[in-house]
């Protein structure tokens, strides 16, 4: 996928920079945040995303070195490679809806993402739950849709049994389909729980990438 590759473009260095203190979540945080709001200044696009003016500035730096973003008077906006980056990347994963804490989850903050057509590459969730964690997040929950179930990777319990409104939520609200896979971040605040999800989330969709690069691949 293009738009993987410019993440991971514009998450490293620039020689001979440091190395950037944000995350590839944080790249498509913030190509969220000026799609929604069509254009926004640094200032406010720093407190959104929870990064240091600093930070973001490199950031933005960054992303105009890929012509993702360009700078107006009126503010930050997307090009149209950018809008085809976040197209792309959102036919993929899901925008985050919020669930309410339950023995699902492990954090006061809980956001669910959907990734697409990859549970083929979901072992049993350990991966998910370490890098939100390395994401700031507290852990994740990765749960796959199949024959019109979510259940947790490797088990046929119904995790659901005590939390049925939570299921019906996930399903109305993602809309998941055969082999899609849902992932929960959690966290003690809104905006880590959203970076851990997406850390997780594109995690999975590069494990997915790699493994039909190289079938062979084990878990």
């Amino acid at each position: 996928m293009k738009s993987l590759d410019t993440i991971s473009i514009v998450a490293k260095k620039l020689a001979p920079g440091r190395e950037p203190t944000f995350l590839e979540a944080h790249v498509i945080a913030a190509l969220r945040i000026v799609s929604r709001e069509a254009t926004i200044g640094r200032s406010n696009l720093s407190r959104t995303l929870g990064l240091s003016e600093g930070t973001t500035r490199t950031l933005i730096k960054h992303l105009r070195r890929e012509d993702v973003f360009e700078v107006t008077r009126s503010g930050i906006v997307l090009s149209k490679l950018g809008r085809q980056l976040l197209s792309e990347l959102e036919s993929k994963i899901s925008n985050e809806i919020e669930v309410p804490k339950s023995p699902l989850t492990v954090g006061e903050h809980n956001l669910a993402s959907l990734v697409r057509q990859a549970a083929g590459a979901v072992a049993y969730g350990l991966e998910q739950r370490d890098m939100a964690i390395k994401a700031g997040a507290m852990g994740a929950t990765t749960l796959v849709y199949r024959s019109s179930k979510l259940a947790m990777p490797g088990t046929d319990e119904n995790v659901f049994q005590d939390t049925q409104p939570i299921r019906e939520l996930l399903i109305s609200k993602l809309k998941p389909r055969e082999n899609d896979v849902v992932i929960i971040g959690s966290a003690d605040s809104r905006l880590s729980a959203e970076i851990g999800a997406l850390a997780a989330a594109l995690g999975l969709l590069r494990i997915k990438e790699s493994k039909q690069t190289n079938p062979l691949q084990s878990h």
